[in-house]
This record gives C-alpha cells, structure tokens and sequence, in this order.
C-alpha cells in the first residue's frame, strides 16, 4: 500500500483526486493539505510515500514545496500550467497531469509510482542480500545485457528474456534499474544504467529524449508540450536537452 497526500489550494480539485484514489487499491489518502505549509506539517509527522501537488499555489508553489523537502517522497505535480513540465522533471517527479485530467491518466500515473514503489523496496532488500565472503551483491542478482542485431538478451527475474528491438516502446530509468516497456509482454526490470542501455541500442531506431527515458522512434505518434506521444497511447516526457535534436530527426526523417 503507498501512503499519499493530496495537495491543492483548490477544493474541487482536492475533492477529485480524493475520489480517484478511492477507486486505486495500491493508493491509501492520508491526508489532504491546502498549501505548502500544511504538507510539511504532515510530511514531518506522517510516513508518506507519495505526494499529489498542484504548483500554483498561494505563498510557496508546489515546485517550491518539493525543493525545501530533504528527503522527498515520490512526486506527482497536477497543474494546468504545462510549462512547468521541464522543472517538475528535474525534480525527479514521477510524472506530470496536466488539468483536467481523466482517471486513465491519474491511474497510469498511479501504476507508475507503484512501480517505482515495489522497485525501491526491491533494491533495500538487494542491498541487503550479500555474498559473505566478499561482501558483494549475489551473482545470481547482477544484471546482464547482451544485444545482437535484432535483438538484446536481458537477464532479469533469475532467467534471461531476448527482446526483440521492434518490441520496445520505451525504457525507462528508475533508479538504479531500467525498465523495458515492450509491445505485447509486460514490462522488464533489470538493475543496468540508462546511459549503458542506450550504448546499446541501434541509434537509428532508439534515441535518449530525457534524462530517464529512450523511446523506439518507430512508436512515436506526436509530440507537443514537453511530452512525446507513443503508439500504445502512452507519453514521456521530452527534455529542453534533447527536443532540438529529436525535432531534427522527427522532421528530417518521419515529419509528423
């Protein structure tokens, strides 16, 4: 279960995103907060994992708010101002809705925080498993990645899947771990960094478009607002770093 508050100057809103983790089993409310002042009061006295925050709030704004938190749980901003959406990445949000947003939205963004979630838990019980003789993690949990030139082997799970690259929508980077989000199969875990995945993958199917995410060009359907619009109907967001080049290649070579 993720402990999470809600935070909003505005009722409405609050009443909303009160609603939609009602009808989300992983999610539990336990507190909603009308500024920046109230969610620290609660963050300091509560165990929380997960925080919803508007920014445009009055006094501190919601990107104000994460700033000053020392250890930060995981974020979700909801806000109607889209160009915030580059700082709310930086700040490592786990995602960003833009108002008003459907329940699909809020509980794809919901699967991503439980996701993030399970993984966090996951590597606090890897850091804890070591080999007694050395004091290095099992070799039974390293990772290993072998691509061809159709393909790549991945080893998760204790077993090794090979992924064809036509099959990959996305990856994603969530901490130490990335996470393959494939065509027809679920998602792949693996404990590997982002920036050795990308090394090897073809660069003329994959490109890095943030600092967290390489997508499969070949799913991309549009792209606007800081975000890129997949073909399974999800997005990811595009970073200032990479829009120029991505635009470049999107327009050179698959104008939209």
């Amino acid at each position: 279960m993720i402990r999470c508050i809600a935070v909003d100057d505005e009722p409405l809103a609050l009443r909303q995103i009160k609603s939609y983790i009602e009808r989300i089993p992983s999610l539990e409310l336990v507190a909603t907060c009308r500024n920046a002042a109230e969610a620290e009061a609660v963050l300091d006295g509560l165990q929380v994992d997960l925080v919803f925050v508007d920014i445009n709030m009055p006094g501190r704004n919601g990107l104000d708010l994460v700033r000053g938190l020392k250890m930060p749980p995981m974020i979700i901003f909801t806000t109607a101002y889209s160009e915030f959406a580059v700082e709310g990445f930086r700040l490592d949000a786990v995602d960003y809705l833009l108002k008003p947003f459907s329940f699909a939205e809020f509980n794809r963004a919901a699967e991503k925080a439980l996701s993030l979630h399970n993984l966090m838990q996951l590597q606090r019980q890897l850091d804890t498993v070591t080999d007694a003789k050395n004091n290095t993690p099992v070799a039974e949990m390293e990772p290993d990645i072998a691509p061809t030139s159709d393909s790549i082997s991945i080893k998760a799970d204790y077993k090794v899947s090979i992924v064809r690259y036509a099959d990959i929508i996305y990856i994603e980077s969530v901490g130490e771990y990335i996470r393959l989000h494939l065509a027809n199969a679920a998602p792949i875990t693996t404990l590997f960094r982002l920036k050795n995945m990308e090394s090897a993958l073809p660069s003329d199917t994959f490109m890095r478009v943030h600092r967290s995410y390489i997508v499969n060009l070949n799913y991309v359907k549009s792209y606007g607002r800081g975000r890129i619009y997949l073909a399974n109907d999800e997005y990811v967001p595009l970073s200032i770093n990479y829009k120029e080049s991505f635009r470049e290649y999107i327009e050179s070579k698959r104008p939209l």
